[in-house]
């Protein structure tokens, strides 16, 4: 069974960062691309950014772009969400995700395309 931990979530300041972490557990992390998505209060759940197995590809979400940086380190089964630049409009909570099996690339941006979830981190910015 694949559990998937977030954490680093909190309160920052517009302008502010903030570092999430995601840790899985399994030996299968290294074999699966990942996913970060969101949600905000009243809204659906949506796409922020994906990585590939190896870390050697990644896709964003326009509204994040040069802001956020997702990243993984296998050896550590851990996966990252680095945030700069904050706005109050990234305040959501932040779930990994890890898509199901045979989930093409292109598909990654949506969120019935993965199979297992962590509990989520709540990212409040201030304004």
């Amino acid at each position: 069974q694949v559990q998937l931990v977030e954490s680093g979530g909190g309160l920052v300041q517009a302008g502010g960062s903030l570092r999430l972490s995601c840790a899985a557990s399994g030996r299968t992390f290294s074999s699966y691309a990942m996913g970060w998505f969101r949600q905000a209060p009243g809204k659906e759940r949506e796409f922020v950014a994906s990585i590939n197995w190896n870390g050697g590809r990644t896709y964003y979400t326009d509204s994040v772009k040069g802001r956020f940086t997702i990243s993984r380190d296998n050896a550590k089964n851990t996966l990252y969400l680095q945030m700069n630049n904050l706005k109050p409009e990234d305040t959501a909570v932040y779930y990994c995700a890890r898509p199901r099996g045979g989930a093409i690339w292109s598909d990654l941006t949506k969120p019935h395309e993965y199979a297992y979830w962590g509990q989520g981190t709540q990212v409040t910015v201030s304004s």
